[in-house]
C-alpha cells in the first residue's frame, strides 16, 4: 500500500492536541475590525475545537496524526 500524503495546506491550519483533539482558529478576524466590540474580538483570538461531523475530513487529511 502506498504511503499517505498529508494535505500541508491544511496541516497549517490546525493543531492535533495530545488528546487527539484538532483545535482551529476563529475567523472573522482578518478585516473590518472596527466594526466589531473589543469583548468580540478577545474571544475570537481563543483556539476552537474541531466539530465531531468534520473529524473524519481531517482524519483523512492529516492521516499520521491520528
Amino acid at each position: 500500500m502506498p504511503k499517505l500524503k498529508t494535505k500541508k495546506a491544511f496541516a497549517k491550519r490546525v493543531k492535533v492536541t495530545k488528546n487527539k483533539k484538532i483545535l482551529r482558529s476563529k475567523g472573522s478576524r482578518r478585516h473590518l475590525l472596527s466594526a466589531r466590540s473589543e469583548k468580540r474580538k478577545r474571544f475570537l483570538r481563543k483556539k476552537a475545537l474541531v466539530q465531531v461531523v468534520d473529524k473524519m475530513t481531517v482524519k483523512r487529511a492529516l492521516p499520521y496524526s491520528f
